[in-house]
C-alpha cells in the first residue's frame, strides 16, 4: 500500500488558469494540464525569487520532492511553449 500523500500548503490561487496561443482557436488545441503544487512552485522558486529549501519549508513539503514538482512543471510549460499547446492550470 503506498504512503499516504501529505497536504501541501498552498498559499495563492492563480488569477488565471488558462493560457493559450494567440490566433489559434481553443478547439484546435491540445491542453496540458498544470496542477495548482505545480503553480505554486513555480511562483514561489521564479517570481517570489526563494530559493528551493525556502520554497519548500512554504509548501510544507521536503526540498526534493519540490525539486520533482518543478521539474514536472517546467517540462510541461516547455511542451506547451514549444508545441504550441494552451496550459491549464486545475486545482
Amino acid at each position: 500500500m503506498p504512503r499516504p500523500r501529505l497536504c501541501r500548503r498552498l498559499i495563492s490561487d492563480p488569477s488565471v488558469t488558462f493560457y493559450k496561443p494567440q490566433g489559434i482557436p481553443l478547439n484546435l488545441l491540445k491542453v496540458i494540464e498544470l496542477t495548482h503544487e505545480e503553480w505554486e512552485a513555480l511562483r514561489l522558486k521564479h517570481t517570489e525569487d526563494l530559493d528551493q529549501i525556502q520554497s519548500a519549508k512554504k509548501m510544507n513539503t521536503s526540498q526534493s520532492t519540490l525539486q520533482r514538482i518543478l521539474s514536472s512543471a517546467h517540462k510541461k510549460i516547455g511542451q506547451a511553449v514549444v508545441n504550441g499547446f494552451a496550459i491549464r492550470i486545475s486545482k
